[in-house]
């Protein structure tokens, strides 16, 4: 991907476009590194997000918000008092990097008027939001504070003067010559391929852009430059220019190319791009748009993962130990099943105690239980007398006895201890908001599995998050539950008792439902909800998975069961093989 220094200049034209002159309204910080500022202009309320994320950091216009914190961060306190009321004065980008500034008048708290500086940073790991005067361009303060411990070239800290991130000896491809071009071609490495000379040596170009460039140029992205010919550095040139003067009369062609299956992005850009050809391309009339699209999915998806980590490692270790438990109480009750050798072995003792030698390690004595009263070889303790190893055996008989009867009811407990936190390993795996994973915590909380405090219960009764959402080919409704509470609710509020309910075999897995609606369920619906309940499953990268299915009617949850969990009676079972383009062939409806 390529939030670049190109996508930047574009970024910065449509904010310049809508946002200059406006009045900054509110200030969240709904994550330790992301600002949302709500900005009135026109008669238009804009949403201007600003990242510091590591993985995905940005800055554009968005349509959509998160939850704020239950108290605001201390920086976007600050922010607050600096901005709020402001009016925005100007936007522009420092030369071609991935650096934005926003200049904004305000009045301090003497009722003097002030100018104040907000710098965006677009720059991976080192990427930041700073605010400063913008007389003196003192730091105020930055939603990432820079230690010298951290950085010894450039720390950020309350108090010093900002200095603009070092230009790694590049320079600004808007303000080259040809002259200039082919000197930087002829002393660069000769066994540097053409499209890394080209983003090693100018400000603001990506990988992507730089391959586009030698596309353009007919000139394979591999070539060294020590290969190229006089008419090759040519070609590269002119190519260059091109894309530089379209650059600088600013005319943008935002466009994302997708996979095959529409439905994933495999590259983005400001400009147009042919290096992935013709086919599955998606044109926007607003960069923010495209990067809106891009980047909500995403940085949900790494953000969960973030999250996620300690929830899914503290499971993972429960359910090694209730797996090694589980596995100790099958070799206890393989033991116990062959406890009435030690009464046989006792019984035997109690009736030939006159013949049993002291101190002798074994004996043979004929077996009265035995029809032919063979003789049986009887181990003996020889530090014990005759009457002690007698009583021993009962004792270990008796031990047994118990144990048995103790095992039988808690293996089953023990099983479904392990199905439990295997489903929530699933639903972990499942989840595609953070919502879903604050849920799991909850349920985990509840149950006993982690530490933490449960929060109050909202006032609206549905407040559960909402299950994914189908349409077969033939219109029914498919309905596939992400976590336990979404599989509660599927199953035991959601559906009716003869709607369609499915589920793999023996395996974690989502509850999957097809709402009848009064109509027959043609076997290609149901062969695309039993593809959903084998993907959406432990055994999504399996083949032959088996899925149950069998009517709402007929599954129950048991009593005192956690979440998610059920039985179910007269159903019947189809296999599946189940594959990520099978169900993106499925109608997803979004929410």
């Amino acid at each position: 991907m390529a939030f670049d220094g190109i996508v930047t200049k574009a970024v910065v034209k449509e904010l310049k476009e809508k946002l200059v002159g406006g009045r900054v309204d509110k200030v969240y910080q709904q994550e330790k590194d992301e600002i949302l500022i709500h900005i009135h202009n026109k008669g238009i309320n804009y949403r201007l997000i600003m990242s510091a994320s590591s993985n995905n950091p940005r800055v554009y216009l968005t349509d959509y918000s998160k939850k704020n914190p239950p108290e605001p961060p201390m920086f976007c306190m600050l922010l607050r008092k600096h901005l709020i009321g402001g009016i925005i004065l100007n936007i522009e980008q420092f030369n071609l990097d991935r650096v934005v500034f926003i200049d904004i008048s305000a009045i301090d708290e003497l009722g003097q008027p002030t100018e104040k500086r907000i710098i965006i940073e677009v720059m991976g790991k080192h990427s930041n939001i700073v605010l400063v005067d913008k007389s003196s361009l003192k730091i105020i303060d930055s939603v990432k504070r820079v230690y010298e411990d951290m950085s010894r070239v450039r720390q950020i800290l309350p108090g010093m003067v900002y200095e603009y991130p070092p230009l790694q000896d590049k320079v600004n491809p808007l303000d080259i010559t040809k002259e200039v071009f082919f000197d930087l071609m002829n002393s660069s490495d000769k066994n540097l391929p053409c499209f890394k000379f080209l983003y090693f040596s100018y400000l603001g170009l990506s990988p992507l852009i730089s391959r586009e460039i030698c596309f353009d140029a007919n000139i394979d992205i591999d070539r060294n430059l020590g290969s190229m010919y006089e008419e090759d550095k040519n070609a590269l040139y002119l190519s260059f220019n091109k894309f530089m003067n379209q650059i600088s009369k600013e005319e943008f062609a935002p466009i994302s190319v997708l996979n095959n299956n529409k439905t994933e992005i495999v590259a983005f850009h400001a400009m147009d791009i042919n290096q992935f050809g013709a086919e599955n391309k998606l044109s926007f009339d607003s960069i923010s748009k495209l990067l809106d699209n891009f980047y909500r999915r995403k940085d949900i998806i790494d953000r969960i993962s973030q999250k996620s980590q300690s929830i899914r490692k503290s499971i993972q270790v429960k359910l090694d130990r209730t797996l090694n438990k589980l596995g100790k109480q099958k070799e206890e009750l393989l033991e116990s099943q062959d406890r009435e050798r030690y009464k046989i072995y006792a019984d035997l003792l109690s009736a030939n105690l006159h013949v049993v030698p002291r101190g002798a390690n074994t004996i043979e004595l004929e077996n009265f239980y035995d029809e032919n009263m063979n003789k049986l070889n009887v181990p003996l303790d020889i530090k014990l007398s005759p009457v002690a190893n007698a009583q021993k055996y009962y004792k270990k008989y008796s031990k047994l006895k118990n144990a048995h009867q103790l095992l039988l009811g808690q293996i089953p407990e023990t099983e479904d201890e392990v199905s439990y936190l295997e489903n929530v390993l699933m639903s972990i795996e499942n989840s595609t908001e953070i919502e879903e994973l604050d849920e799991i915590k909850e349920e985990l909380i509840s149950e006993g599995y982690i530490k933490g405090s449960l929060k109050k219960k909202k006032k609206k009764e549905d407040s559960v998050s909402k299950p994914l959402h189908y349409i077969s080919k033939d219109g029914f409704n498919i309905y596939v539950g992400k976590n336990n509470k979404q599989n509660d609710y599927l199953t035991l509020r959601l559906s009716h008792k003869d709607d369609l309910w499915l589920h793999v075999q023996n395996m974690p897995g989502s509850h999957v439902i097809i709402g009848k609606e009064g109509k027959t369920i043609p076997d290609s619906t149901l062969e695309e909800a039993a593809i959903l309940a084998a993907y959406y499953s432990k055994g999504k990268n399996s083949n032959h998975v088996p899925v149950d299915y069998t009517e709402r009617k007929n599954v129950k949850k048991p009593k005192n069961a956690k979440a998610g969990m059920v039985i179910y009676e007269n159903f019947k079972t189809m296999i599946i093989n189940p594959s990520r383009d099978l169900v993106d062939n499925i109608k997803k409806v979004e929410s």
